[in-house]
């Protein structure tokens, strides 16, 4: 059996930085299914069509880490048939040998409810704002705006809200280093490894 590790949270919060890390740490396969929306948003017209046809190479697609990008993927995953037509894919990716990390916002939830290590990851909105406004060379105050206005959308959509599994372990980030971040996480999964 594949070793599933779900890490979910708001954008900005450190969870891909943390997946990404432990994907390397543990050699598993990594995925950020932020991406698959993203790369759906970008094929444009009808977007339950475009998660349907979506492959691999969509995923590599120029311009899917821009503000505009996310914002894009945030409306989009409101439409229950995009998350429907997506499932079957992160599925079928967390079932690779010897593991995967799966980084989003329903992985723990709804993705791979079953999965033995479930992550959520949070940090203040100062800090997320800062955070993604040096990635992206943006106004702070303008980038905490669109992250609040995302998280609202995320987190009252009907279809897979945005919030923690019941047994998932909340890590903020807000006032650790990258190394800090990514230290705890893997003192986790190896208490779980080794349990």
């Amino acid at each position: 059996m594949p070793f599933i590790i779900a890490i979910d949270g708001p954008a900005a919060s450190g969870k891909g930085t943390i997946a990404r890390a432990l994907a390397d740490r543990f050699g598993f396969h990594h995925l950020d299914t932020g991406l698959l929306y993203r790369a759906t948003g970008a094929k444009g017209g009808d977007a339950v069509a475009a998660a349907r046809a979506l492959t691999a190479a969509d995923l590599t697609r120029e311009g899917l880490r821009s503000a505009e990008a996310g914002q894009a993927a945030s409306r989009i995953a409101a439409i229950p048939e995009v998350r429907d037509a997506l499932v079957a894919f992160q599925r079928h990716f967390a079932a690779q040998e010897p593991g995967a990390v799966l980084d989003g916002r329903d992985i723990g939830t709804v993705i791979c409810p079953d999965a033995p290590v479930k992550l959520y990851v949070v940090a203040s909105d100062a800090v997320r704002a800062a955070r993604r406004a040096a990635e992206l060379g943006a106004d702070p105050d303008e980038m905490l705006a669109q992250l609040r206005e995302r998280d609202l959308r995320d987190s009252q959509r009907a279809a897979a809200p945005l919030r923690p599994a019941e047994d998932a372990v909340v890590l903020d980030t807000s006032a650790l280093s990258i190394e800090a971040a990514v230290a705890a996480a893997i003192a986790h999964v190896e208490r779980v490894r080794g349990a």
